[in-house]
């Protein structure tokens, strides 16, 4: 049985990296990697908080999701840039192409890292530390930033070898180097062990990984239930998931966004929804698709999320459809809590209606793709001459009629 070899390709401080990348191809002289500089949104709205730093800036003690404001106080000459995710999903897309070059088995594990399966690759390089080296430069002189990539038997000690340095590094975390590299660090760095973990393992005197993989199973699961056996898994470099493609079955889109206060407001709640409901139904006509599946995303003031979701009888790209659907799904599930943030999600795309026509329902069919017609003719004005320009006046009426309702929970 051939062993396995796994690469896991993470891109340096990518928010930062690739707005640096951005300025500097639209004429910036200053390369903001090398100043103290943040990623970080509006200070006046949620979204004031660090989403990345500068090398420099972290020496100034600034961490990620920290204020802004703190952030200042710690470095008064912070410059601050705001987050560009057009572009960032762009130079993620640009990335993923390129790496699949080398493996046909790539998943994407998040917008700036992912994992390649290389087992059996050896036949077509002689030396995989010496080929990750080598897309480790390319990456660097073709696209303008850097990764680290980190090599092992699995997954995880790919995951993990990937940390171990940075930037710009390669690593490896093979079976044969678990006891050498990975054990002597502190336990708080294996993966998926958050700050909460930790300290109930710290309590039961584990400090390292390799104190982790010591300890008897039964004191783990005791304390830890179904989470011990992975932790002791994990700090022995155990892992046997797969690298698995997404299917293009599997596409959804979907929007959120951070309010600028919270929401307790039911009519607020809707009136983003309705908004975003919109957006979203547009970009899945400009896509041609149409979607089987709805769901909202509810966060609230303590940072719980809950979401919800309906599978249609048939899909659609109607506006209406789905906005109907998105307001019985907000009535059903909605919490009376204070809400952050609200978000869309439209999954089980398909280019197809999926709908057999027969002499029952041809005119019903017939009403429903006059309507998408319609919205798609108002979708091309809104397009060129403003985004709510003109609706359709069914789309007010229910609208007008939810905000009658005046229900609350």
């Amino acid at each position: 049985m051939k062993e396995r070899i796994i690469f896991h390709i993470d891109v340096n401080n990518a928010f930062l990296s690739w707005t640096a990348v951005y300025l500097l191809k639209n004429g910036y002289k200053k390369d903001i990697r090398k100043v103290p500089s943040i990623i970080g949104g509006d200070e006046k709205q949620r979204r004031g908080i660090v989403l990345a730093k500068s090398p420099i800036a972290k020496k100034y003690g600034i961490i990620t999701a920290e204020t802004i404001y703190s952030a200042k106080k710690k470095c008064p000459n912070l410059e601050i840039y705001p987050p560009n995710y057009q572009w960032y999903y762009e130079k993620s897309k640009e990335l993923m192409e390129y790496l699949s070059k080398y493996s046909p088995n790539l998943e994407q594990f998040s917008v700036d890292e992912c994992f390649l399966e290389m087992t059996g690759m050896n036949y077509l390089y002689d030396d995989l530390t010496e080929l990750a080296n080598n897309i480790k430069n390319e990456i660097k002189e073709r696209f303008g930033y850097t990764v680290n990539i980190g090599i092992g038997n699995n997954k995880l000690c790919a995951k993990m070898a990937s940390d171990f340095e940075k930037p710009d590094k390669v690593h490896t975390l093979y079976k044969n180097e678990i006891v050498s590299k990975l054990w002597p660090l502190d336990v708080g760095d294996l993966f998926m062990c958050g700050k909460s973990t930790k300290k109930e393992l710290n309590a039961l005197n584990i400090y390292t990984i390799g104190d982790l993989a010591r300890t008897p199973s039964k004191l783990l699961e005791k304390h830890f239930k179904n989470q011990g056996k992975y932790l002791q898994n994990a700090a022995r470099g155990i892992d046997d998931s797969k690298v698995e493609p997404k299917k293009s079955k599997n596409q959804s889109i979907s929007i959120s966004e951070t309010l600028p206060y919270n929401y307790q407001d039911k009519e607020k709640i809707k009136e983003v929804l309705f908004r975003q409901t919109e957006e979203l139904s547009r970009e899945l006509r400009s896509k041609e698709k149409y979607t089987k599946t709805i769901g909202i995303i509810l966060k609230n003031k303590n940072f719980v999320t809950y979401s919800a979701q309906v599978s249609l009888a048939k899909p659609t790209k109607n506006t209406k459809e789905i906005l109907k659907n998105i307001y019985q799904l907000l009535d059903e599930n909605y919490r009376d809590d204070e809400i952050r943030l609200i978000g869309v999600r439209f999954a089980s795309l398909t280019d197809e209606r999926q709908e057999q026509i027969n002499l029952f329902n041809i005119e019903e069919v017939k009403e429903e793709e006059k309507e998408d017609n319609i919205q798609k003719t108002m979708d091309n004005i809104n397009n060129k001459y403003g985004k709510s320009l003109i609706k359709p006046a069914s789309l007010q009426l229910l609208k007008d009629s939810e905000r009658k309702k005046k229900k609350y929970y």
